[in-house]
């Protein structure tokens, strides 16, 4: 008799579940990318297994021009590597066995639970469903609307074409571009000053890197801001400072230097691209190797920050950096608890948020120094700058990821899987332990700082 698969058969933790998911999309992705007519020209291993990492994680650091390397199957399962990689594979998974009508038990809907960050299990299922249908509106409003700006210049099938792979590369915040045909990794440099190009990719980054149990709250609640919960006041509050203020320090950083001889509504615009982008998007309206070093030192910060939780985002997130700040302040002003809006946050999320962000640093860190004992010929600003971007899954580069050596880019391969897994997650997965021993350790106290 046919033993029926289960998952508790496999014995693995939601977190290692996570993990291996997105390791057998990836495997599966390179080896469609290595057919031959996958590409235009022929494709070397690394290549294929870099791009389907790249596209799986929804970054958007490229070895080779998606539009002049790729052939349009190639380009197709790109585009779905990101699809997926963006909503996550039990999303997808979970929204197919519903459409099959198969029964979804108590520890499928644990791990999608997970899968999201969300903190509750009652009405996963529908939760699953509205994160699919919304993606689909918001993704089909931005290619309309890209379409409308692309088929005047690449005819009706490819404008429209160009219009979805754009829309769903921004709304995942994937990075990918066809705009190679015009130039090779030029990416949206042909139109910093396009008003309607600029919004909607803007628009589609940050409704997508906002996260869908935000997206939930606000669809339920409206316009009511004393309704909303904590997270999607901490994570509307953050990403509006981060996206204006990066906006506004990026317009003062390149006035004279990429901005010098653009109009000032061209100055404003592409100073807001900028800052919206490196928050885990990944496409670029000036060229990013050109920027002022403390351009980049600013890029650095807000890839390392990226989106908010349960999103298509990396990065430590938006509500991570918003806990250490508060909890700093906090400690200043010798108070026992951190409050915001009104309320007062659990005892143990500054254990999650010191976690996260020391474990991010540490990879980008480690990643750097191996990166620069291997490639010392590369500066180590340009360095940090892959690494960063690769950790937060981004996609920015200043264009040194095609000069890395094989070892330089697996180590990239291997920051850009922990970034989209989450750095914590993958060190859970590999070293968690079921069985806790029930010792207590006497306490003693240190000085600190």
């Amino acid at each position: 008799m046919r033993k029926k698969w289960n998952m508790k058969k496999l014995q693995l933790s939601n977190v290692q579940i996570v993990a291996l998911g997105f390791g057998l999309v990836i495997l599966l992705g390179t080896l469609l990318l290595l057919l031959p007519f996958a590409s235009k020209v022929p494709t070397t291993f690394t290549e294929a297994f870099f791009t389907a990492v790249s596209a799986t994680c929804v970054t958007g650091l490229v070895l080779v021009d998606t539009a002049t390397h790729w052939s349009l199957f190639g380009q197709i399962v790109i585009l779905l590597l990101i699809q997926i990689g963006g909503l996550g594979f039990m999303t997808i998974a979970l929204r197919f066995m519903l459409l099959l009508r198969r029964r979804v038990g108590l520890r499928y809907r644990e791990v999608m639970v997970d899968s999201i960050n969300s903190t509750r299990l009652g009405g996963i299922l529908n939760l699953t469903k509205e994160i699919v249908a919304g993606t689909v509106f918001f993704e089909g409003v931005g290619a309309i609307l890209l379409s409308l700006r692309f088929i005047p210049e690449y005819g009706f099938a490819k404008g429209v074409y160009f219009g979805v792979f754009h829309a769903i590369s921004a709304f995942c915040n994937g990075g990918f571009d066809l705009m190679g045909e015009k130039g090779e990794f030029s990416s949206l440099v042909w139109y910093s000053d396009d008003l309607l190009v600029n919004l909607t990719i803007m628009a589609l980054i940050i409704i997508g890197g906002a996260g869908f149990l935000v997206w939930d709250d606000i669809y339920r609640k409206k316009r009511d801001w004393r309704r909303y919960h904590l997270q999607t006041k901490v994570v509307l509050a953050v990403s509006g400072i981060l996206l204006f203020g990066g906006g506004a320090a990026f317009l003062l950083l390149e006035w004279n230097n990429l901005g010098a001889d653009m109009p000032f509504g061209e100055k404003v615009l592409t100073a807001l691209f900028q800052s919206c982008t490196a928050r885990t998007a990944g496409f670029n309206t000036i060229d990013t190797g050109a920027l002022s070093e403390g351009s980049k030192i600013l890029t650095m910060f807000l890839m390392f920050i990226g989106g908010s939780p349960g999103s298509t985002a990396g990065g430590i997130k938006t509500t991570t950096i918003a806990v250490l700040l508060l909890y700093t302040f906090a400690s200043v002003r010798h108070e026992q608890e951190a409050h915001f809006f009104g309320r007062s946050l659990e005892a143990d999320v500054l254990q999650k948020a010191v976690t996260v962000f020391l474990f991010n640093l540490l990879f980008v860190f480690v990643g750097t120094l191996l990166i620069c004992g291997f490639q010392p010929e590369i500066t180590a600003t340009d360095i940090f700058f892959e690494t960063f971007s690769a950790m937060g899954t981004v996609g920015m580069s200043t264009g040194i990821t095609r000069a890395l050596r094989p070892i330089s880019r697996y180590i990239i391969i291997f920051l850009m899987y922990c970034g989209r897994v989450g750095s914590v997650s993958f060190a859970i997965a590999v070293l968690e332990k079921k069985a806790r021993p029930p010792v207590t350790f006497p306490k003693e106290k240190i000085t600190i700082g």
